[in-house]
């Protein structure tokens, strides 16, 4: 009968509902594959859900579902679940004919409450543990029940899926492939597969029947609904629908399912030979979820409920059949508390008894000791990744460090993160953002080209291979040693090519027979000699590679697959390299450190190593900075590091010896400057420039009141904190001090004036405080304010304002300082310096993070009128200012700037992502106000009432975070994101910003 015909209006759901169970409420359709489904809300309580049948359905099938609930209801402690509601005559299954006459079966369940998974965002780790925790309770619950329908042929049972492979020809080429390597590889374990242990179990976790707490940050599985699907079947079937449907919409579909299993065994202990069969268990289910949809396009093409999860399906079996069988195996065995490899203790039990020299794989070196080289991510040695990137400098610092130890083999490598491998061929976009393989998973031992490498074992060649043309082994060999009761695999990479591709694969190398010779850059795979080597327990289907690097998140699974090298060699020095634990590192801090000292979000990160517009963790994990101003040319930019270096190396000193670079810092400044600021002093942070200002107001005026920001931030000296409302305003703080005059922040979107045109207004502030100044029978020495206020919320100036507040406090016989610490050197791309943007010229200008790029130099630029002033006679003597290496440095910084053109790089990438952030706005009206210039930019998140949102920029800082990028928040009310990231920052950097906050800001609790 046709669907439409078949199909229950909502009305008449109201009225079967009255007139069986005298309730009255109001119908909500539900989706439903057999049934049809409505919520019924009343005045009362939750509501319920009604469930009206087929014509002529099995009764014996509904009473089986009806049972299954009193049994759960009666039996399984602590589980929510739907309550079956008797009728007015006490049946449990109601009879009732539709307008064709024909029977149609009722049954009415209590209403849980919560949220289907589908319409949860995001779903992260902890989510989907409780949800495979919550689905091995139910198991548990249910593995005393039993009934005859449990027993029933039934397409959507995985046990029964084979049914599927008589449909393959619905498919394309490419799906019916993808499909038949399931099946077969389904088939394969069919013997082992039937012994599994059996249970009645729910069976249809799916996204629609799962439902959630209404926690927006911290939501778990609370019930599942909807048993109709319950059948006894295998027990890993139930973990395997689970994780098909949670997974969908995840990029690493396995990596979004080793949560699933773990939560799954934590309240269900899955045995070993369960994990065994899970892979092809969820392949399975997705198979029966794409076929029942092509069948059902036939016949119910109007039924949309048939087809809802036909693509998610999809695009999760595309995935999943290029993760490999045994990889996933090892992977759910590790989630679940056990070996990755089952032979693991199989092989350490034997290499304990079993030990080899280092003389024995190198026989010309005789050399049994190593000396440990550290090439990880925090590894001085390594320098800067361009040095390390020159390999003939490489190879003559590994000479020179050989030399020192002569008698040591340099060796190490396994399990280190290395930032070292530039090539993008193996980044993936993960669940969390970019993943990189860093984690090294051999040992490397550095020796001359030609040095002769022989086999420590008799073993099978299984690969024999030239791979320099993929830049990562050179040549390379695999050998195969069967053991008593299991196999383990060794890998020799960057021989020379003919040296390993002589020999035959299948053929046999005895122990003590030579595989190959090291070979030297560009054949070996494009690094210094050395010879990687590398033990494998698994193949894991690879023939002619096998990889030496794996991913961070996917590190416990390879270390079982990849046991260390030393179990065979035992030396001291080739152990991997132990750091302190974040946790470690976080408790040290709180005994020692100051207590006014915090941490960047709410886990905290590790940094260790910086390039460009990157800061790179102790991992190798690369996050995209779009906070740090004062790494200005990009971190650690090789040129400024290297002048920096070349000048400590020759001489630091104070300026009152003439050198050269103080002259071409001061040139290098001048040229960015109008003519009236021509004289400089030099100092060590921003805080030591506005220091200085605040003293040259004095000695110029004479007078000590100051007029300042609401909000402002001018550095974290006496002076600079007494001038600075975001810090004497804010916690801890006691108010502004006696000579501190506060104008409210000039804020034209949310501040005490808003919209155009107020810039009078907040100059009219100034003129007030001014007056307040006389009012005490004083006078004004100074003015001082950022042109963009950065603490404030990146609040740009109202137009017409600077200026007139500039003309106020000179008529009233003050100093004006423009405070360019944060906005200076370039950054606001429509000019060099943000008072520039006004078209004033301050008479005192304060220069600081950006003009060292991370070293500590700043500088004070002011007329020849005040620095005659503040030349009083009082000597101004800084023992660090104007040093031959920070000037070094400033001057790189300034040379780069101009040589890379990076201020109209800024004017163009911030008014593309400025334009970006804009069109955001529309879809995510939470953003109240985008404004900055250049790469200063901020949105503010605000309600409908424009109150502010600060938990809520957060939250989005956090989430950022937990893609790779760095953002931080900022204003009075934390509500501001701010965007300044290193000037290298680049177009497609603004566009992964932008695509990372349409994400977040599409999550459930940004958009509550």
């Amino acid at each position: 009968m046709e669907y439409g015909i078949l199909k229950i209006t909502t009305e008449q759901a109201q009225e079967i509902t009255e007139q069986l169970f005298g309730i009255k409420g109001v119908a909500f359709p539900l989706p439903g594959e057999v049934d049809f489904n409505f919520r019924i809300k009343t005045n009362k309580g939750h509501g319920y859900i009604l469930k009206v049948s087929r014509p002529e359905e099995d009764t014996d099938y509904l009473d089986y579902q009806q049972q299954l609930l009193l049994y759960v209801e009666q039996r399984a402690e602590g589980i929510i679940s739907p309550k079956v509601i008797k009728d007015t005559s006490g049946n449990m299954v109601s009879d009732y004919r539709d307008e064709q006459g024909k029977l149609r079966k009722i049954r009415l369940l209590s209403w849980v409450p919560g949220r289907i998974w589908s319409g949860v965002n995001p779903q992260l780790d902890d989510l989907r543990f409780s949800l495979g925790e919550q689905c091995g309770l139910l198991a548990s619950a249910l593995s005393g029940f039993d009934h005859p329908q449990a027993h029933r042929n039934f397409e959507w049972d995985v046990a029964q899926s084979l049914w599927i492979k008589e449909h393959l020809d619905l498919f394309a080429t490419d799906e019916k492939e993808i499909l038949q390597f399931f099946v077969e590889g389904f088939e394969e374990v069919q013997e082992t597969y039937g012994k599994l242990r059996k249970s009645v179990v729910h069976n249809d976790a799916n996204d629609n029947n799962i439902i959630v707490t209404e926690d927006l940050i911290h939501p778990r599985v609370r019930a599942f609904i909807d048993y109709g699907d319950a059948i006894h079947t295998q027990i890993i079937n139930d973990v395997a629908i689970t994780c098909a449907y949670a997974v969908m919409h995840h990029n690493d579909p396995l990596e979004a399912s080793l949560s699933i299993a773990e939560g799954y065994h934590s309240s269900f202990p899955l045995k070993e030979e369960d994990v065994s069969h899970l892979y092809w268990a969820i392949a399975m289910r997705l198979g029966i979820t794409v076929t029942k949809s092509a069948l059902n396009k036939i016949k119910e093409p109007d039924n949309a409920y048939l087809l809802v999860s036909e693509k998610p399906a999809w695009e999760v079996l595309r995935k999943w059949c290029k993760i490999h069988p045994e990889f996933a195996h090892y992977s759910f065995r590790k989630a679940c508390g056990y070996p990755a490899h089952p032979k693991k203790s199989k092989f350490e039990t034997w290499s304990k008894t079993n030990a080899f020299l280092l003389s024995n794989l190198f026989p010309t070196v005789s050399r049994d000791q190593v000396e440990h080289l550290d090439l990880s991510v925090s590894s001085r040695w390594v320098g800067h990744q361009e040095e390390f990137n020159d390999l003939e400098l490489l190879q003559f610092k590994l000479d020179r460090l050989q030399k020192e130890h002569p008698n040591k083999i340099l060796a190490g490598g396994y399990l280190e993160p290395r930032s070292l491998y530039t090539t993008s061929a193996y980044d993936k976009i993960g669940n969390s953002g970019r993943e990189s393989r860093t984690v090294h998973l051999g040992v490397d031992f550095w020796l001359r080209e030609n040095t002769p490498v022989h086999a420590l074992l008799d073993g099978e060649v299984v690969t024999a291979i030239n791979d320099a043309g993929d830049k990562e082994y050179g040549g390379l060999v695999i050998l195969k040693h069967n053991m008593d009761g299991f196999e383990f695999y060794t890998l020799y990479g960057h021989l020379i090519p003919e040296s390993a591709t002589k020999h035959e694969v299948g053929s046999q190398i005895k122990a003590g027979e030579n595989i190959g010779l090291l070979g030297n850059f560009p054949e070996n795979g494009n690094w210094a000699p050395h010879l990687h080597f590398q033990i494998m327990l698994s193949m894991l289907g690879y023939k002619d590679d096998f990889p030496g690097v794996a991913y961070p998140n996917q590190l416990e699974v390879w270390k079982d697959l990849c046991p260390d090298p030393n179990h065979l060699f035992k030396v001291k020095g080739l152990e991997p390299v132990k750091s302190n634990s974040n946790p470690e590192l976080i408790e040290y801090r709180k005994k020692h450190l100051g207590k006014s000292l915090s941490l960047q979000y709410k886990i905290p990160i590790k940094m260790v190593r910086g390039a460009g517009q990157y800061l790179i963790d102790q991992w190798g994990r690369k996050y995209l900075d779009t906070v740090n101003n004062v790494a200005h040319v990009g971190h650690e930019n090789f040129k400024v590091v290297k002048a920096g270096q070349i000048q400590m190396a020759l001489l630091n000193t104070n300026s009152r010896y003439l050198h050269d670079n103080i002259n071409a810092l001061a040139q290098e400044l001048l040229e960015t400057l109008p003519p009236e600021l021509s004289v400089l002093h030099f100092v060590n942070s921003g805080s030591e420039a506005n220091e200085l200002a605040i003293r040259m107001v004095k000695a110029a005026t004479g007078q000590k009141d100051i007029i300042a920001s609401e909000v402002g931030y001018h550095g974290n000296a006496n002076i600079c904190v007494d001038i600075s409302s975001y810090k004497f305003d804010g916690k801890g703080g006691a108010g502004a001090p006696e000579h501190t005059h506060i104008i409210p922040l000039p804020d034209a979107f949310r501040g005490k004036y808003r919209g155009d045109n107020t810039g009078d207004l907040y100059a009219k502030e100034v003129q007030h405080r001014i007056d307040d100044i006389r009012a005490k029978g004083r006078d004004v020495g100074g003015f001082i304010i950022e042109s963009i206020i950065s603490c404030g919320g990146q609040i740009e100036l109202p137009q017409g304002f600077l200026s007139k507040a500039f003309e106020l406090v000179r008529a009233a016989g003050g100093l004006c300082i423009s405070d360019e610490v944060q906005v200076g050197c370039g950054r606001v791309g429509k000019t060099f310096w943000g008072f520039q943007l006004h078209h004033v010229v301050p008479d005192i200008l304060t220069i600081g993070k950006p003009l060292g790029n991370g070293h500590p130099l700043a500088a004070v630029a002011c007329t020849q009128e005040v620095a005659e002033k503040f030349a009083n006679g009082m000597e101004y003597f800084n023992t660090f200012g104007g040093n031959p290496v920070s000037c070094a440095i400033g001057t790189e910084v300034l040379r780069t700037v101009k040589r890379e053109n990076l201020q109209a790089h800024a004017l163009e990438v911030g008014n593309f992502l400025k334009q970006q952030l804009t069109t955001l706005r529309k879809d995510y009206p939470i953003i109240g106000d985008v404004r900055g210039q250049g790469l200063f930019l901020g949105f503010e998140l605000v309600d409908q009432q424009m109150q502010p949102l600060g938990e809520k920029a957060d939250y989005l800082a956090n989430r950022m975070k937990d893609h790779g990028i760095l953002m931080s928040t900022d204003g009075p009310d934390h509500n501001v994101l701010k965007i300044k990231p290193p000037m290298v920052f680049t177009k497609d950097n603004a566009e992964e910003l932008i695509n990372y906050l349409m994400k977040v800001f599409g999550e459930d609790y940004m958009k509550a």
